[in-house]
């Protein structure tokens, strides 16, 4: 009996488990159909989304391709109108040549010419010899220093007519290019200038300040005159002391440590030199600083420690009242038009330019010239030869070897002989002018001489009954080599010769 039972428990329990497996089954099915309709609507939906992604990626395909036609059209359109002018050009170069070789053709007939000339010149000369040897009695070398004193005398109009021509064809262009060049260079550079005073000026907060600089029994302002190489004026004007010395740098070092003194409170010999030190080293920050900026706003980099910290310490340099680094940086941007013009190296004209004058920098502290020490000092930090020739050529001790050396020596003269760039001593200038005056006069047929515009020109009168116009020709070009040989003066001289003939008559 509890067989049967066990054997009905068990088949009821199978079945049970059958039947379980089979709604296990059916709703697994129906759930996988649900997930399975899910999964393909979203792949239409991806589907869809991926084409519409491939019609814009073939819109914008076909945009850039019609953008790349543009620009295809445009640069083939550029390409044909530089090969136009291209032509052009090659036609003018010919068409120049072609004139050039008939010039030189024409050149060489001219001299072909002289040459027959000077040979029959040389034939008649002979046979006139013979005919005086054989008339008057005369020896052949008596006859020929005769006829050669005649000839000297009436080819002398002829050679300077000759010269006077070459000359002002010569001048013509000369001065066309010179100022062009000069024109270039001064409208696309107009620098200040910084007059050049001997004092400071330190405003103190009350008359007290006056006696704490003083100090008990003048310790303190003997101590600031030694340590900061100045002499402190102290007088009677309220509020101020003055601080006075040649030396720019010096003086600006000295006004500083004033300053900070000052406003500060403590005035003694041991915070005195604290100061001072600390101001010295901010100093020579500053001016390596300054000179740092410089060569990167001219894009002149690398360049030595040394000669970056000497550019910019020429702030503190003054020339004739003109400020030595607003010269060096005006001398640096004409030489780069200069040389740009005249096909040079620009950047190489720019370096030589700022380095032209970098003596000036230590000639207040070693002495010699500024010519000297600048050289060595670019030689010795590997400088490019250009730039020592600039250095010398621009006072004149070598000749320029290079373009970008002549411009600096022309934009220095330029930067120096421009009106207000520079004051100079009465005396000096009174003396130069004499000279000037003197070299004319002492000319033969001059009659009067006149130096104007501030030395910078010097106009001669001279006999008209007596010297021909070619013969004032030749005249100014031996006053102006002699006022190149005998004075010095910044610039250049005009030398002008005026003959001029005047008729008067009275009326009665």
């Amino acid at each position: 009996m509890l067989g049967i039972i066990g054997a009905s428990g068990i088949a009821g329990a199978v079945i049970g488990a059958g039947g379980f497996y089979l709604w296990l089954k059916s709703s697994t099915y129906s759930r996988f159909s649900h997930i399975e309709l899910e999964m393909k609507a979203k792949a239409k939906a991806i589907e869809s989304e991926a084409e519409l992604l491939l019609q814009e990626s073939r819109v914008k395909i076909k945009e850039n391709e019609i953008e790349q036609e543009r620009e295809f059209q445009k640069r083939l359109a550029q390409i044909d109108e530089r090969q136009r002018a291209l032509i052009l050009q090659t036609k003018e170069v010919a068409s120049k040549e072609e004139k050039l070789d008939i010039l030189i053709n024409k050149v060489r007939n001219k001299e072909a010419s002289l040459e027959k000339l000077e040979a029959k010149k040389r034939e008649t000369i002979m046979q006139a010899i013979d005919k005086m040897q054989h008339v008057s009695s005369l020896t052949k070398d008596e006859a020929k220093a005769y006829i050669l004193e005649k000839v000297e005398e009436s080819s002398r109009a002829e050679v300077a007519g000759i010269v006077r021509k070459y000359e002002q064809l010569a001048k013509e262009e000369g001065e066309r290019k010179a100022n062009y060049i000069l024109a270039q260079a001064t409208t696309r550079y107009a620098g200040d200038f910084a007059g050049e005073r001997l004092i400071n000026i330190v405003t103190l907060p009350s008359d007290e300040h006056k006696g704490r600089i003083i100090g008990k029994e003048g310790r303190n302002i003997k101590t600031l005159e030694m340590l900061l190489g100045v002499d402190i004026v102290i007088d009677e004007t309220p509020g101020v002391i003055l601080v006075s010395s040649f030396n720019l740098y010096r003086r600006a070092i000295a006004t500083r440590v004033i300053e900070i003194l000052v406003e500060d409170g403590r005035i003694h010999p041991g915070r005195i030199e604290e100061v001072h030190e600390k101001v010295e080293k901010e100093f020579e920050q500053k001016t390596y600083e300054e000179g740092e900026n410089i060569l990167i706003d001219l894009g002149l980099f690398p360049m030595h420690e040394e000669l970056v910290k000497l550019l910019g310490r020429m702030k503190y340099r003054a020339s004739y009242g003109q400020n030595a680094l607003a010269h060096t940086l005006e001398v640096a941007k004409l030489a780069r038009v200069m040389a740009a013009e005249m096909g040079g190296d620009e950047k190489l004209a720019m370096r030589a330019g700022l380095l032209h004058d970098i003596g000036k920098a230590l000639t207040q502290d070693m002495g010699g010239s500024h010519v000297d020490i600048g050289a060595e000092l670019c030689r010795k930090h590997n400088e490019h030869p250009v730039v020592i020739n600039a250095i010398y050529a621009h006072h004149g001790h070598e000749e320029p070897s290079s373009i970008e050396s002549a411009a600096v020596c022309a934009a220095d003269a330029l930067s120096a002989a421009r009106p207000g760039a520079r004051r100079e001593v009465l005396e000096n200038f009174t003396k130069r002018v004499k000279e000037i005056e003197q070299i004319a006069l002492s000319k033969e047929y001059v009659e009067n001489a006149y130096a104007i515009n501030a030395g910078r020109e010097i106009r001669v009168f001279v006999n008209a009954n007596k010297m021909s116009d070619n013969e004032a020709v030749l005249l100014s070009k031996e006053i102006a080599k002699e006022i190149e040989d005998r004075v010095q003066y910044p610039g250049e001289i005009k030398v002008n010769v005026i003959r001029e003939t005047r008729a008067t008559y009275y009326a009665r």
